[in-house]
């Protein structure tokens, strides 16, 4: 499998507020199955023919190179502005789930309706998703600004960290199933890729699960050569006639073509099948296999070479009666509705993020016309929500552009679009780091990283010098990070063990005190020794009910069960720093 952003060229910084693909490819005993998606269910776009359109304007401005990996610049905006199917995706890419705090929590999607095969014949729609283990988490705006800085590779280095410890990221397999009468009952085309079907109306039957359990061997040969296709299924499996997907299914063998350089990208070890396969495909540009024989042509005389196969692939007779065009349903033309339930659907911090985030994006577009189009669009979403953005730019709230379709205001919310609402029960997968001093008390920390472990959560200690420090029972121990190379943002939750004299120097060191402030500023879960009492005063970080003061062992347990709600949000508001 793997993950990747959209807007960003390669090595761009992880943190970047983006969608991340989401695509694995299964090696089954009938060829190759390629499940291509997003961290993200819904699509910016209808119809394949804008894909180009799309990235261009995501991408860098041509004229100038930059932004990249970003959208906060008017092209962008703009192209939102004039394509208002865009909304529905504009409120997720605003919201948290374009700044997840790991791959491993984060769910994954692939977008479009299928259909499933079974052995008589019958076809049912499916929608596939990817829940993981872990639950979902996400990290705040300005905490993802800064861990670009501290190490623009954070993503990449978290999944890797995690295989290598053998704590293998994890996600179940889940398909939503539905017949021709749902698709006819419910209130959107389920071939509108901009559009999902709530899990509280089709819930989610959870049928595998995909655990990694190894890195690549070398990431040139795997990652960069690896070829996904919507094209490529098995058996079993079928395609409908949702239009973005029909044009995937062209436009991705075709960036396959130009990517890797050859026809034959298929026999690149890490794309050809597992199982047996024989076909008449032969020669051209880097040609891998050598076939034999006269024949290489079916049917021929010779008696040489493979057969074609009666229980291959087949299509589904889909019974039509009516006239084929080039043209959307009817339905498609909503595309305020489960933009204004997506954003009903989170939690009031969620919904703030949200509005903060239009406001930030749009602050970057040096057009004003082009902030007016986008506002007009958000007052048909949610009245509220546009004013607040409105407000933040300061500017007059527009009228609502007019709807295609009109906006269905009575959705109920679904609670399976909030992140808070589906994170994890436990701190397990989590990085607690631990800032630490010469004479810090071993009892406090011993019981730290014991009872850490006990909850499945890796704990990394900071330092003055990454050469590391000397406990309270004078036993040398090492530390993993130097305290102006480790900050908060690279950690779930923290906790400060210093001594007296540790906490005297340690308040003149400007990044000890951002340690301690942005952690408290990012709504962290904070524990401390009473002899950091000073050192938090200085960084300014008043103790409020996300704060614990580990006073003897048995304190740590309780920190660590603190500790599974991942942020102690009713900070957020008394901060504004997120």
């Amino acid at each position: 499998m793997r993950f990747s952003t959209v807007a960003g060229n390669k090595g761009s910084a992880d943190l970047a507020r983006d969608v991340r693909g989401f695509a694995v490819k299964f090696y089954t005993k009938e060829g190759n199955w390629d499940l291509v998606g997003n961290n993200i269910p819904v699509f910016f776009i209808q119809d394949a023919i804008k894909f180009p359109d799309l990235i261009h304007a995501a991408k860098q401005e041509p004229d100038r190179g930059f932004p990249q990996a970003q959208t906060a610049h008017d092209n962008f905006w703009d192209f939102i502005s004039l394509m208002p199917e865009s909304i529905n995706m504009a409120l997720w890419i605003m919201s948290d789930r374009t700044i997840p705090r790991s791959f491993r929590f984060m769910e994954g999607f692939g977008v479009h309706t299928f259909r499933m095969i079974n052995a008589k014949g019958k076809s049912t729609y499916v929608k596939f998703h990817w829940k993981p283990k872990l639950g979902l988490q996400s990290v705040a705006w300005n905490e993802a600004v800064k861990i670009n800085g501290a190490d623009p590779d954070f993503h990449r280095r978290d999944l890797w960290d995690a295989i290598q410890m053998g704590d293998f990221p994890e996600w179940e397999l889940g398909l939503q199933l539905f017949d021709d009468k749902f698709a006819d009952e419910f209130e959107f085309d389920i071939l509108d890729a901009t559009k999902i079907i709530p899990e509280e109306r089709v819930p989610i039957r959870r049928v595998g699960r995909m655990v990694l359990n190894r890195t690549v061997d070398n990431f040139f040969n795997e990652t960069e050569q690896v070829a996904f296709q919507t094209g490529n299924i098995v058996p079993g499996i079928d395609f409908t006639n949702d239009p973005l997907l029909q044009g995937r299914n062209f436009s991705y063998l075709d960036t396959q073509l130009k990517r890797l350089g050859s026809p034959n990208f298929n026999d690149l070890p890490i794309n050809a099948p597992k199982c047996p396969f024989h076909t008449f495909q032969q020669d051209g540009h880097m040609t891998l296999n050598n076939p034999r024989g006269r024949a290489n042509y079916e049917p021929n005389s010779w008696g040489e070479g493979p057969r074609e196969s009666a229980t291959g692939f087949s299509t589904f007779p889909e019974e039509i009666a009516a006239e084929k065009r080039r043209a959307r349903g009817e339905l498609f033309a909503d595309h305020y509705s489960q933009a204004r339930q997506f954003y009903l659907s989170q939690t009031a911090i969620e919904q703030t993020h949200i509005a903060r985030a239009f406001t930030f994006e749009l602050s970057k577009v040096e057009t004003p016309a082009i902030r007016a189009r986008v506002m007009s669009h958000l007052v048909n979403v949610d009245k509220a929500l546009a004013q607040k953005v409105a407000d933040g730019l300061g500017m007059e709230l527009p009228k609502a552009a007019k709807p295609a379709r009109p906006v269905i205001d009575d959705l109920p919310p679904s609670p399976a679009l909030s992140i808070i609402e589906n994170g994890p029960n436990d701190f397990k997968g989590r990085k607690l780091g631990i800032l630490v001093s010469d004479g810090v008390d071993a009892s406090l920390l011993d019981a730290l990283e014991t009872a850490a472990k006990k909850h499945g959560a890796l704990v990394e200690l900071v330092a003055p010098k990454v050469g590391g420090f000397t406990d309270s029972k004078d036993m040398e121990r090492p530390a993993k990070q130097k305290v102006n190379g480790g900050p908060s943002v690279l950690y779930d939750a923290v906790a400060i063990l210093v001594s007296t004299e540790g906490s005297t120097l340690l308040q003149s060191e400007a990044t000890a005190r951002d340690f301690i402030a942005d952690a408290y500023a990012h709504a962290k879960f904070i524990a401390y020794s009473q002899e950091a009492a000073p050192l938090l005063e200085k960084a300014g970080a008043i103790a409020d009910e996300g704060f614990l003061v580990l006073s003897k062992a048995a304190d740590a347990e309780a920190f660590l069960r603190m500790c599974a709600k991942l942020r102690f949000w009713e900070r957020e508001a008394s901060v504004h720093a997120v």
